[in-house]
C-alpha cells in the first residue's frame, strides 16, 4: 500500500513538473515573440487553451504554443456568462487593492458605493466628471482616482500627473490641474507609471474609465445620476 502511494505521489509530482515546464516554455515564447510581460498562465474553461494574463490585457494561447488569440469566451450553458469579463473583473479588483494607498480619494460621508476612475488631467470628459465630484459624494459614491496619462509615459501629461501625485495636497492639485491651473513641478517616489500599466492590463484604453465595486469596467463619462442608478442595480 505504501509503495502504491509513493508511486502515485511520484507520478503526480512528475506531472506537475511537466506542466510547469510547459507553462514556462509558453510564457517565454509569448514574451520573446510578442514582447509581452506575462504575469500568469492558467487553464481556461476551453480544453487546449491557456489564459494568459499580460501587461497588455488578457489573451488565450493554445497548449502547443501555436495559436494566440484575443477573444471573449462565453458559457452557453450558464446564461451566456462572459467568462473573459469575469476574469478581468477579478483582475481589476485585485489590482485596485495594490493601489489603495496611492489613489487620490474623494470620500462620501454616507458611502454606499466605491468606484475607481482612471483619469487624465487634460481629458475634457475627465474634467466634466470631476465637476460632479460633490454630486457623486452626495449620492454616497466614493471616488478613487488612478492615473492614466493617455499619451503615454513620455508625455507632458505624465509629468504633470507625477507632480499631482507628489503634491502635499493631492486632492487640491488634481482639481486645479483639471482647471488648467499651473501645477508646480514635483518629483517623488510614485506609482503613476504602474497605475497606467495596470489600467492597460485590465482593458482601459482611454479616460475616464470607471471600475464599479463589482469589477465591471465602464468606458467613458457617465453623468452622476446615471452612474448612481447603475451602481444601485448591480
Amino acid at each position: 500500500m505504501i509503495k502504491k502511494l509513493i508511486s502515485i505521489l511520484a507520478l503526480t509530482t512528475a506531472s506537475i513538473g511537466i506542466t510547469h515546464a510547459q507553462d514556462d516554455a509558453l510564457k517565454q515564447k509569448l514574451e520573446s515573440v510578442l514582447g509581452m510581460n506575462v504575469t500568469a498562465l492558467a487553464d481556461s474553461p476551453v480544453e487546449g487553451l491557456k489564459q494568459a494574463t499580460t501587461d497588455r490585457g488578457l489573451f488565450y494561447v493554445s497548449d502547443n504554443g501555436r495559436y494566440f488569440m484575443q477573444a471573449r469566451i462565453f458559457d452557453m450553458q450558464n446564461g451566456m456568462q462572459n467568462i473573459t469579463e469575469s476574469a478581468l473583473a477579478d483582475m481589476r479588483l485585485n489590482g485596485i487593492k495594490k493601489f489603495k494607498d496611492d489613489a487620490i480619494r474623494f470620500e462620501a460621508k454616507n458611502e454606499k458605493h466605491e468606484i475607481t476612475v482612471f483619469t487624465d488631467t487634460t481629458c475634457g470628459y475627465c474634467r466634466k466628471m470631476h465637476k460632479e465630484i460633490d454630486q457623486l459624494n452626495a449620492l454616497g459614491i466614493t471616488v478613487n482616482y488612478l492615473a492614466f496619462p493617455r499619451n503615454g509615459l513620455s508625455s507632458p501629461t505624465y509629468k504633470e500627473m507625477v507632480s499631482v501625485w507628489c503634491a502635499d495636497d493631492t486632492k487640491t492639485a488634481l482639481t486645479e490641474a483639471k482647471q488648467d491651473k499651473d501645477i508646480a513641478p514635483t518629483q517623488c517616489e510614485n506609482t503613476v507609471a504602474e497605475q497606467y500599466q495596470f489600467g492597460q492590463s485590465v482593458g482601459v484604453t482611454g479616460t475616464p474609465n470607471i471600475i464599479l465595486d463589482d469589477g465591471t469596467l465602464i468606458p467613458g463619462y457617465q453623468p452622476a445620476g446615471m452612474l448612481s442608478q447603475a451602481l444601485d442595480v448591480e
